[in-house]
C-alpha cells in the first residue's frame, strides 16, 4: 500500500507550492489515476514517492515504511517506473535493458534470464525474437512495451507511470492501455498512473484523484466522479469525454 500524509512540496523558500497538503492512499493491487492539467503537481508527486524530489512537509509510506527513512537507491530498486520518454539504453539489447535492475540487485544469471524471458513474453515480445535487438530496431509501441517489461523485471512492490502512453499513435495507445491493464490485474500490481487524458483514466483506473494547482480536489471511482463531482473543475473534466462522444455521434449521424 502507498500512503501520503499531508505532503507538501514548495520552492523558493515556501513562496511557490507545487503540491499542497496532499493525503491519499493506494491499496495493494489498485491502479490509481492521477489526473490534472499540465504543471499541477502530478509528476512532482510521483517523484516524491521514489525520492527524486524530497517533500517539504509530510510523510510518505510504502507498506507502512516511511520512504524518507529508506536508502533512496534501495527504495528505487523496489519501484518500477514507466514514463513517456521510455528511456531505454540505446546501446543495450532488449534483453540487457530488461535485465538492468535485476543485475544491479545481484540476481544470478539463470534467474535473470528466466525473468527476462517471462516478462518479455508477458508484454508480447518473445525473447527469442526480440531479445538481441536494439531499441532503434523497434517501433515506438514495442519500445514502450520494453519499458513496461523493464519496470516489472525486478518484481517491484509499486509501479509509477508518468504519461506512459502519451507519445504513441492512437491505435497503439489503446492496444497498450488494454495490455497494461491486463498485466496489472494478472500480477495484482499497485500502480499510480499520471495522465492528462480523462478517457484513459476512466477506462484504466480503479480510482481517480483529480489535481489542480497542487491540490487534490476529489478522489473516487470513475462512477463516483461522474455521478457526484465535488468541484466545478472535476465536473468539467469528467464531462469532457461525453461531449466528445456527443460530437462524434453528430458527425456520424448528422
Amino acid at each position: 500500500m502507498i500512503e501520503l500524509r499531508n505532503v507538501q512540496k514548495s520552492f523558493d523558500n515556501d513562496s511557490t507550492f507545487a503540491v499542497v497538503d496532499s493525503s491519499f492512499s493506494v491499496e495493494r493491487g489498485e491502479l490509481l489515476g492521477l489526473i490534472g492539467e499540465s504543471g499541477c503537481g502530478k509528476t512532482t508527486t510521483l517523484k516524491m514517492i521514489n525520492r527524486l524530489e524530497e517533500p517539504s512537509h509530510g510523510s510518505i509510506y510504502i507498506d507502512n515504511q516511511n520512504v524518507l527513512e529508506r536508502n533512496p537507491e534501495e527504495l528505487r530498486r523496489n519501484i518500477g517506473y514507466v514514463f513517456q520518454g521510455i528511456g531505454l539504453f540505446p546501446h543495450y539489447s532488449i534483453r540487457e535493458n530488461v535485465a538492468a535492475v535485476p543485475t544491479l540487485l545481484d540476481w544470478n544469471a539463470e534467474h535473470i534470464e528466466g525473468r527476462c524471458r517471462e516478462i518479455l513474453e508477458l508484454v508480447g515480445l518473445p525473447i527469442d525474437d526480440f531479445g538481441d535487438r536494439r531499441p532503434s530496431q523497434l517501433s515506438g509501441g514495442q519500445q514502450q512495451r520494453v519499458g513496461v517489461a523493464r519496470a516489472l523485471a525486478a518484481e517491484p512492490d509499486v509501479v509509477l507511470m508518468d504519461e506512459p502512453f502519451g507519445a504513441l499513435d492512437p491505435i497503439t495507445r489503446v492496444e497498450l492501455q488494454e495490455e497494461f491493464k491486463r498485466i496489472q490485474r494478472e500480477l495484482a500490481l499497485t500502480v499510480i498512473m499520471v495522465t492528462h487524458d480523462m478517457i484513459e483514466a476512466l477506462l484504466m483506473a480503479d480510482r481517480i484523484a483529480v489535481m489542480k494547482k497542487g491540490e487534490i480536489l476529489q478522489i473516487g471511482t470513475p462512477r463516483e466522479l461522474i455521478n457526484s463531482p465535488a468541484h466545478e473543475y472535476v465536473k468539467e473534466i469528467v464531462e469532457m469525454p461525453k461531449r466528445r462522444a456527443d460530437n462524434l455521434e453528430k458527425l456520424m449521424h448528422p
